[in-house]
Formats: C-alpha cells, sequence, structure tokens
C-alpha cells in the first residue's frame, strides 16, 4: 500500500512537495515517471520547502547537481543520458548515495543494481485530466 496517492496540478505543488517530506522514509528519492511529467519541477519545489536558495535545473547534461538547503545538501541525479552503470560508478555516486545527505534520483531504473537500499519511490503520471498529475509515493 503506498504511504501517499494524490492527484494534483501545478498551482498545488507547493502543498504536495511538503506532504512529500512529511511521508518519505529515507533522504534518497527515486523519482519515475515518464519524459515531461514533471519529475525536475517536483524536485526543484522539494529544494525549495527545504529552504534551498537556488533555482534547480535538470543535471542531464552534468549528470549531477548539488543545492544547498538549511542544514543539508541535495545531491540531484539525472542519468537518463547515461549507457551503463560503470558512468554513474566513474562520477563517484556511492560516495553521493550513502553522504547522508538528500540525493533526488531521476532515471532511477538506469542504475537499478546499485541503488542504495533505503529509498523512498515516487511515481509521477498524467492524470486523465492532462493539466494534472499523480503521484504516489511508496
Amino acid at each position: 500500500m503506498s504511504k501517499l496517492h494524490i492527484e494534483f496540478s501545478i498551482e498545488q505543488l507547493k502543498d504536495v512537495a511538503q506532504q512529500v517530506l512529511k511521508h518519505v522514509n529515507s533522504k534518497t528519492l527515486l523519482f519515475y515517471g515518464e519524459m515531461g511529467v514533471g519529475k525536475t519541477t517536483l524536485i526543484n519545489e522539494l529544494v525549495k520547502a527545504l529552504d534551498g536558495k537556488d533555482e534547480t535545473s535538470s543535471p542531464t547534461f552534468s549528470i549531477v547537481n548539488e543545492y544547498e538547503v538549511k542544514n543539508d545538501l541535495v545531491y540531484h541525479f539525472d542519468f537518463y543520458r547515461i549507457n551503463d552503470e560503470v558512468e554513474a560508478l566513474d562520477i563517484g555516486v556511492e560516495d553521493y548515495f550513502y553522504s547522508k545527505h538528500w540525493c533526488f534520483i531521476e532515471w532511477p531504473e538506469k542504475i537499478a543494481s546499485i541503488l542504495p537500499d533505503n529509498v523512498s519511490i515516487i511515481k509521477l503520471a498524467l492524470a486523465s485530466d492532462f493539466n494534472k498529475r499523480v503521484l504516489i509515493l511508496n
């Protein structure tokens, strides 16, 4: 059973981010969803909810971006463009994953065998009303 299952519009994103942070059981969040469904947009709102001042952007080409938040760091990964898990290992992902900082991971399915065990899984999809999204947190 999911911990959180909500349908929301972009105007509700701030509240959705707060709800996600209340319900996660790990600082490592895996974001699953099709291209363009709003993973990076949600991550931007999560960074703001953690009192981050930086504007976030997708680390599609750099693979990882780092953001300062109140008393912590967020590492935001986008593994869409990697060809295999060796590329992720080459940038030292294990050091990031076990740093005890927040890790927000887009396209985690590309590195499935090297993901840490203790994670929260967020699935995003378009709702039947295409102006809304569905979020499921496990």
